[in-house]
């Protein structure tokens, strides 16, 4: 259905899948002339522009904390160790990730998902 609010007419959207049809097919460009595809990164552009940036942390932190963080959010901290469990039980929370912070110290008041990280790596 149209709003009417589009930039383009039906007709020209339709114009514009036709032509990327193709490029979404096959995975890489379609055209014949060279000069249609984009260019490639140099080798002295920022790695943002060419891909993902690593962070410099093993993959299983940055999986851990980015897991921690979606279940937690800020409004959980800063917290000691029950009410982060209690908040990953309220969450619904994988066994294994609760269980994790279960092994934290007691009296610790953690202010971001980070700080909770770094706690478990040094158990």
């Amino acid at each position: 259905m149209q709003r009417g609010s589009d930039r383009l007419s039906f007709h020209k959207d339709d114009e514009m899948k036709h032509e990327l049809k193709g490029l979404i097919r096959s995975g890489r460009p379609t055209r014949v002339e060279e000069w249609h595809d984009p260019e490639p990164g140099a080798d002295d552009d920022p790695q943002v522009a060419t891909g993902n940036v690593p962070s410099g942390r093993p993959p299983d932190e940055v999986s851990l904390r980015f897991e921690l963080a979606r279940h937690l959010g800020r409004s959980a901290f800063p917290a000691k160790r029950g009410g982060l469990v209690h908040d990953l039980t309220e969450q619904h929370a994988p066994d294994g990730l609760t269980e994790m912070l279960r092994q934290l110290p007691g009296g610790k008041t953690y202010h971001n998902v980070q700080e909770v990280v770094d706690e478990l790596r040094r158990e």
